[in-house]
């Protein structure tokens, strides 16, 4: 069976990238490839949505596939918690059409913020620090706000991180306590560091992306699996069963 995949934001560079992908792959088809100028309605008869445009527009694309009965798959950045909880009220839980949000489509890097989760409860010190190129319209990435988010939940039971001066504007943004760090400068795709501290010892995990090419296998497991998606699901990992909370 080939899936018809409608692209908004076909134009910005993740769209090419996924309209490559769709393209190559015998089992997709390109049904349609939408910019800033054209008509949502090109997204109509489409078996699945992908949105990759910005983080101003992303809702509204989403509510346009939904109310088409169309599942959605969001590469956009952008989704904070509190966006993301009244979308999972606005489809329900388990129902059809389902949204899958990507902060990231790396493998690589669905597994550091995974090896983080897991070392949080252990460390009273946790900071990040990411970077992108000077491109990139948002700060905090998508990316480190989940990781924070993520963080925070698996230290419920022994509470916020360790983060002195926190009203001081160079020590970060805090999400879940978590301070987070961003850089925007030429020379950069994208990284992700998370520090973390303890007595007498620093554990670092660190994630580089060299090219948009590490993005390839994420999106196509995104995609595939969007016919079979229900509800709201989160992060790569979701797909991945990395075992991180939904």
């Amino acid at each position: 069976m080939v899936t018809r995949v409608a692209i908004v934001g076909a134009t910005g560079r993740m769209g090419a990238l996924v309209r490559g992908i769709v393209e190559r792959e015998d089992d997709l088809a390109l049904h349609a490839a939408l910019g800033s100028a054209d008509d949502i309605d090109g997204i109509t008869g489409a078996d699945a949505v992908v949105d990759v445009t910005v983080p101003a527009v992303s809702p509204s694309i989403v509510e346009a596939a939904l109310d088409r009965g169309i599942p959605v798959l969001v590469g956009t950045s952008g989704w904070s918690a509190d966006r993301i909880a009244a979308l999972r009220t606005r489809v329900g839980e388990g129902s059809a059409p389902g949204v899958i949000i990507v902060p990231n489509f790396s493998l690589g890097s669905a597994l550091a913020t995974a090896f983080a989760v897991l070392a949080a409860p252990w460390f009273d010190s946790i900071e990040i620090v990411e970077s992108h190129h000077a491109g990139k319209v948002d700060s905090p990435s998508g990316t480190a706000i989940r990781t924070a988010e993520l963080i925070g939940a698996a230290r419920a039971e022994v509470g916020p991180v360790a983060a002195p001066h926190a009203d001081q504007r160079a020590r970060g943004q805090q999400v879940a306590s978590v301070p987070i760090h961003s850089l925007r400068h030429d020379g950069l795709s994208a990284r992700q560091e998370v520090v973390l501290g303890g007595t007498g010892e620093t554990l670092r995990l660190l994630h580089d992306t060299h090219s948009d090419a590490s993005y390839e296998a994420g999106i196509l497991l995104g995609v595939r699996a969007l016919p079979g998606a229900r509800g709201v699901l989160v992060g790569l990992d979701s797909i991945l069963d990395l075992g991180l909370p939904g």
